[in-house]
Formats: C-alpha cells, sequence, structure tokens
C-alpha cells in the first residue's frame, strides 16, 4: 500500500517526533521510501504499480509498455514513462526499480490510455500502438519506408506477429497529434502493408 507522510503521521498522534518515527521505520523495514513524502508497505510489490505515484501525471509506455504487451522480446528493468510540458528526462531510482519520465506532445497525451486495477493498485498504461508511437516520437527522424522496417523489426526488434494485431485505425487517429515524421511514416507503412 502507497502511503503520504501524512497519512504516516496521522497514525502517530502519541509520537511528539513523528518524522524520527518514521525515519525509524524505514530503516526497520516497516515503510520502503518510495520518493520524499511517500513510502510503500509491501516489499514486494512489482515497481511499475508505483511509477504513477512518482511523478505525475504520467503513464507507462516506451519500452517497458513494449515489453508488457509482448512487442518486444528483451526484459526492461526500467519503468518508463510519459509526461507533458516538463520539458526534460527525469530519473528516479528506489528499492524497486529505476523510473524514467519524459514527455510526449501535450495533445497526444490523454489519449489512447488504459486504466487498469491490480490487487489495490490502480495505474495508467498506454495501449499498444501509442506505446509504438510514443517510442518512434522519441527517436531520430528516418526518411522512408525501407528505414521504417529496418527500425521496427532490426533494431526495435518488434515481434511480427505482434505488430501485425496493432490497430491501424488507432494509429491513424493518435498519428496527426505528434507532429513526427516517424509516427506519421508508420501510419503508412502499416497502410501500406494492410493493402499488400
Amino acid at each position: 500500500m502507497i502511503l503520504t507522510n501524512e497519512m504516516i503521521k496521522a497514525n502517530l498522534k502519541e509520537y511528539s517526533n513523528k518524522n524520527t518515527k518514521i525515519s525509524r521505520d524505514v530503516k526497520n523495514g516497516k515503510f520502503i521510501k518510495i520518493v520524499n513524502g511517500l513510502y510503500e508497505t509491501n516489499p514486494s510489490v512489482n515497481g511499475y504499480l508505483l511509477a504513477g505515484s512518482i511523478y505525475g501525471p504520467s503513464y507507462l509506455s516506451f519500452d517497458f509498455a513494449l515489453y508488457y504487451y509482448g512487442l518486444i522480446p528483451e526484459k526492461v528493468t526500467t519503468f518508463t514513462s510519459a509526461t507533458y510540458d516538463k520539458k526534460k528526462k527525469k530519473t528516479y531510482t528506489n528499492a524497486f526499480g529505476t523510473y524514467l519520465f519524459r514527455d510526449v506532445p501535450s495533445k497526444v497525451y490523454p489519449l489512447d490510455i488504459r486504466i487498469i486495477k491490480e490487487d489495490d493498485y490502480i495505474y495508467q498504461i498506454a495501449t499498444p500502438e501509442k506505446a509504438l508511437c510514443d517510442k518512434l516520437y522519441t527517436l531520430k527522424p528516418i526518411k522512408n519506408m525501407i528505414e521504417m522496417e529496418n527500425l521496427l523489426f532490426n533494431d526495435l526488434r518488434i515481434d511480427t506477429n505482434e505488430f501485425n494485431k496493432l490497430n491501424l485505425q488507432n494509429i491513424q487517429e493518435i498519428s496527426n497529434f505528434y507532429h513526427s515524421t516517424n509516427v506519421e511514416l508508420l501510419y503508412r507503412y502499416m497502410r501500406r502493408k494492410k493493402n499488400e
């Protein structure tokens, strides 16, 4: 369970120095520090369940989401999330893992996000289509369809079976909001493949 400083202090009325008591509880493992003022009580919780509470607003995306959906084969150990209007990348590391936050365009931010409840936690994650678009948005612009195919299947190692399950209409609907050559090329590449 995620607890704030204030939530913990509300149960420490009998202590004169509540911060000292919290520090002692952290040292003893009763609470695990996530970031300043935020703690977790379950040492075995999956790290991705905490991402949204560390820095926000944010949703899981990029490499982590691509791995989560089986689009890439490599296990991703950094919990990657999208934010907007932050202007720079943010990285946090704690006992549960490393968390990386980076911007996507503000107009695309609220689109195609899934809200998932897992045990007592709620988290937000991009749809597979959006996670791929977010990832391509962060990469150096490419020039043509051949480069797109190479980027997808050689560089990113996207699984072809999972790629073929992606919804072309979803990508078409969100692609204009990125103002990204890569995302536009992805849509054109997928449309051409569907028509072959």
